[in-house]
């Protein structure tokens, strides 16, 4: 069931959403050479809660970090580890913070000193897809409109794109109602409306839609071993609009 939300609950996700930008400001400025996994995780964790916010994740479903970090082939739902950060990585970093019990979520990808321009174009495809599917929304469409402006883009780059993972709607909690796919068609779906809370998160991958979880039952990776990307941010609808809450500066 889709739960659409009231001001109340708006204000709630908006200071949720507030924390959660700062923080990924402070992480993506952090990511450099000789950092590891672990400190990037344990300074979310800090900021988080030096602004008075929890870490959304830790514990989600049993994940043991407060961020999902992934690194070049891993897609989504990296386990932060002792892995150090090298010049040429392609480092994914997805969070959430909650807020007096309402949910925020986001994720970036950031390459590490000198990369690749195919890795340039793999980062900025992801973030081009969550703005075609952003651009997508209005009152009245379907949810499959967005999953189609996302999906046709990352054809037209030349990507893929998993079937098994997706956007959603966030609130109360983490996941909600509705799915958020990264491909579909127009006018399918439910219908788009003030009120809902959504986030659109495309992950892209090189060589086909395919993906492999690895032993430690989280991490999500790419069997070609190519770099992937991810980018996400919680969206409300609101006043026949769009707004990107969870910060867009990154």
């Amino acid at each position: 069931m889709i739960i659409i939300k009231n001001q109340f609950e708006i204000e709630k996700i908006k200071k949720a959403c507030a924390i959660l930008a700062e923080v990924k400001t402070i992480l993506y400025d952090f990511i450099s050479p000789g950092v590891s996994l672990k400190d990037i995780d344990s300074v979310a964790f800090k900021e988080i809660r030096k602004r008075g916010g929890k870490p959304a994740f830790l514990g989600q479903y049993g994940f043991p970090g407060t961020c999902c970090i992934s690194v070049n082939d891993e897609l989504i739902h990296g386990i932060p580890s002792d892995y150090i950060v090298k010049d040429g990585d392609i480092i994914k970093v997805d969070t959430g913070v909650i807020w007096e019990g309402y949910y925020s979520d986001s994720a970036f990808t950031k390459g590490v000193g000198n990369i690749t321009k195919k890795d340039e174009e793999l980062i900025r495809v992801a973030k081009d897809a969550f703005y075609a599917g952003f651009n997508a929304i209005k009152v009245g469409k379907r949810i499959g409109d967005i999953s189609a402006a996302i999906g046709n883009l990352i054809r037209k780059r030349g990507y893929y794109t998993p079937d098994e993972f997706c956007g959603h709607g966030i609130g109360k909690s983490l996941h909600e109602d509705p799915y958020v796919f990264n491909d579909g068609n127009p006018n399918t779906g439910p219908i788009i409306r003030n009120g809902m809370v959504i986030c659109i998160e495309p992950m892209i991958l090189q060589k086909s839609k395919n993906v492999l979880v690895k032993e430690d039952g989280w991490t999500v990776y790419d069997p070609f071993h190519l770099n992937t990307a991810h980018y996400e941010q919680t969206i409300l609808i609101d006043n026949d609009q769009a707004y990107i809450l969870s910060g867009d500066n990154i």
